[in-house]
């Protein structure tokens, strides 16, 4: 065996670090202080320029920019993020004219449907489960399977159909509707299912033919949507860690088959933690021509918030 002794460091060659490229600087990478009354404005300016907050001041400006010229916002989100109760600030960037499109998964359906009907979501599975309880609420199966077997006659989709049932019947907590108020503004909002993953599919009134159209109807739509985001546009997933980055890849490659430029665009990812197909399929497959991907990982409670009010303060100034 051999016997290995120590180097003789005496002839390394060294460099002044003056010369030495550096990833952050005091001058332009610092944090600013933080003072009592500060705006969002000042918030978001006074933080690093650094990782995390470079991509949310990344993406701010990417989606007032897309709104200047005209671009769509698109917004997809998981069903946590509907039940962590921030219908009323994606509200405001729906009012705002800034989020141009809403794309949900069925979780996120449903409980922006429970809490249109009754102002409360999100039952105690395990309590329930084992009592074969778990999602069996009547009006929540057979009102949602209704309306959507009402709009798939009239050729809607699964979040038209039931954004415009929530309008039309004018339900208790009909103002925290993210559907009803997407219909309300007139924008499109589709719903995503893969049938058997949503407790409205348990129930004896889920038709799979009515659920494979009334989605299948929005996943159109929901291409259509995607073929503009070229030249400017911002494309958000919130959230949805497999569903709906699927569906954002298949929707992407159709509208380039069919000969639409959908390039120089952003996408984001905004989660607790980050997953592969998020990354790979919003964050990096979709840009790797002029495109730019960014993530940022956070509570959604306190980064949508952030991300709004970054918006409508910059859309301002």
């Amino acid at each position: 065996m051999k016997k290995y002794r120590p180097l003789d460091f005496s002839g390394v060659s060294t460099y002044p670090i003056a010369t030495r490229k550096n990833k952050m600087n005091v001058k332009d990478d610092f944090a600013l202080p933080v003072r009592p009354g500060m705006t969002v404005s000042d918030l978001l300016a006074a933080m690093p320029n650094q990782l995390g907050s470079q991509s949310l001041n990344r993406v701010i400006d990417a989606v007032v920019a897309a709104r200047k010229k005209g671009k769509p916002v698109v917004m997809a989100m998981g069903g946590h993020v509907i039940k962590c109760g921030l219908q009323p600030v994606l509200k405001s960037l729906i009012e705002a004219g800034i989020v141009t499109a809403v794309a949900l998964n069925g979780a996120g359906s449903i409980h922006d449907f429970e809490i249109a009907l009754i102002g409360a979501t999100s039952e105690d599975v395990g309590a329930v489960l084992h009592a074969g309880n778990f999602g069996m609420a009547e009006e929540t199966g057979s009102q949602i399977n209704e309306a959507l077997k009402k709009g798939v006659a009239q050729g809607l989709g699964h979040g038209e159909s039931l954004g415009r049932m929530i309008l039309e019947r004018e339900l208790p907590y009909r103002e925290q509707s993210l559907m009803a108020t997407c219909v309300k503004n007139g924008i499109p909002v589709t719903v995503h299912v893969a049938i058997g993953t949503d407790i409205t599919h348990q129930h004896p009134s889920a038709d799979g033919a009515m659920l494979g159209a009334a989605s299948f109807t929005d996943f159109r739509t929901f291409a259509s949507v995607v073929s503009e985001l070229g030249d400017g546009g911002v494309y958000l997933n919130i959230g949805s860690a497999v569903l709906l980055p699927e569906v954002f890849l298949k929707a992407l490659s159709i509208a380039q088959n069919l000969g639409h430029h959908v390039d120089h665009f952003t996408t984001a990812n905004f989660d607790m933690q980050q997953h592969y197909r998020p990354l790979t399929n919003v964050v990096k497959r979709p840009t790797s021509g002029e495109s730019r991907g960014y993530t940022v990982t956070g509570h959604h409670e306190i980064m949508i918030p952030l991300l709004a009010a970054g918006i409508l303060d910059r859309l301002k100034a």
